[in-house]
């Protein structure tokens, strides 16, 4: 047994991204998509990322979308450092959807063409009709997906899809929600609109991830029926291999943030948070920074309770696919032990939490010492 001396420091549980792609945000744009990158090159990125993710404090990650299961078995088998690790797998998207990233000189395989390289890869499904749908859904849980990603709308780094168009009939999300729930999982949606995110409800979703674009009416049905908001503080910037259109699409999406975060606390939404960084393997060394971001709609108190407690009532509802199914998010006899020591009280100033490197003095994951700097 290791004893260590907090000395006056505050202990804090685990951090909780509920929004990574840690495949998708080890490499850039131009790499994922260069048909002579091995997946093997991909995966070792992924792997340096994901203990990257561990001692910057996060223990653990909810991956919507990417090729990580066997990651997340390297990482539970102790092989390899990281957060634990809750897959969805390969996104399910339509054709023309946020998951297609074909260049339009591909031909849909229904037509003559072979599978895109997203596919390939296993980062997306490119599901049309119920049948599909059905089939992609449950080759994900096959495989051992904790929950289900599906695109309900436009995206911003797909280049063929608008923001405003909805994706997915009901009967096809429907299915998703159908054969999930099958499997006592839920699914949860990429989708920005208010028409986008009502179809949702209607076919069963349990969790919306984005939503700046909402209006109040969809936020307070969000709250009626019991669905979480995973919601992302976006800022306009630049992305490495991004066309002006697709900068122009964030531009619109970040104008929605702060109405999002507004409502979602004015009707007592169940919120959760998560950073979505994609194909910028720099940015994430300032994935902490996103946390004290949260201050222009919450107290530190509040802030840190969504990136522990309340992201870890999330991940619960993957029921009985959840891969850890014991306490995270807090500080109890019987939880598992994700623990923090950090320097400086973060309840008081909440920007300790951006330097990781020099505040976190001890980062533990289910009981093991990942990092201590006071032996």
């Amino acid at each position: 047994m290791t004893k260590i001396d907090g000395n006056g420091r505050v202990l804090m549980p685990g951090l909780i991204d509920n929004h990574v792609h840690i495949v998708m945000t080890a490499s850039s744009l131009p790499e994922l998509l260069n048909p002579n990158i091995t997946e093997e090159s991909l995966q070792l990125k992924a792997k340096q990322e994901a203990e990257a993710m561990l001692l910057r404090g996060f223990t653990t990650v909810r991956d919507v979308g990417g090729p990580t299961f066997e990651l997340k078995k390297m990482i539970d088998r102790g092989e390899s450092p990281g957060p634990r690790i809750y897959p969805s797998g390969a996104m399910i998207s339509q054709t023309s959807g946020h998951g297609d990233f074909r260049a339009l000189t591909e031909r849909s395989r229904r037509f003559g063409g072979t599978l895109s390289r997203a596919e390939m890869m296993g980062a997306a499904f490119i599901a049309d009709g119920r049948d599909e749908v059905l089939t992609a859904t449950r080759e994900n849980l096959r495989h051992g997906a904790s929950q289900i990603k599906l695109m309900a709308g436009g995206g911003v780094s797909s280049l063929y899809d608008p923001i405003d168009v909805t994706q997915y009939t009901l009967d096809e999300m429907s299915a998703a929600v159908e054969a999930a729930a099958d499997w006592g999982t839920y699914v949860t949606v990429h989708a920005y609109t208010p028409r986008a995110v009502q179809r949702a409800i209607q076919a069963g979703v349990k969790c919306i991830e984005h939503g700046q674009l909402l209006d109040e009416e969809t936020i307070r049905m969000l709250a009626d029926k019991d669905v979480w908001l995973s919601a992302q503080v976006f800022e306009d910037r630049v992305t490495p291999g991004f066309t002006e259109e697709q900068l122009a699409k964030r531009a619109l999406v970040v104008q929605g943030v702060s109405n999002a975060f507004n409502w979602a606390k004015q009707y007592n939404v169940k919120l959760a948070w998560g950073t979505d960084f994609l194909f910028d393997p720099e940015r994430n060394r300032i994935q902490n920074q996103y946390i004290t971001k949260l201050q222009q709609w919450f107290t530190p108190a509040e802030a840190l309770k969504i990136v522990t407690h309340d992201n870890a009532q999330l991940l619960t509802l993957s029921g009985e696919r959840n891969p850890y199914p014991g306490k995270l998010g807090v500080i109890e006899e019987g939880a598992y032990a994700d623990l923090l020591l950090v320097q400086g009280n973060p309840l008081q100033d909440l920007s300790v939490v951006e330097d990781y490197t020099n505040n976190f003095k001890v980062i533990v994951k289910d009981g093991k010492i990942y990092k201590n700097t006071l032996s």
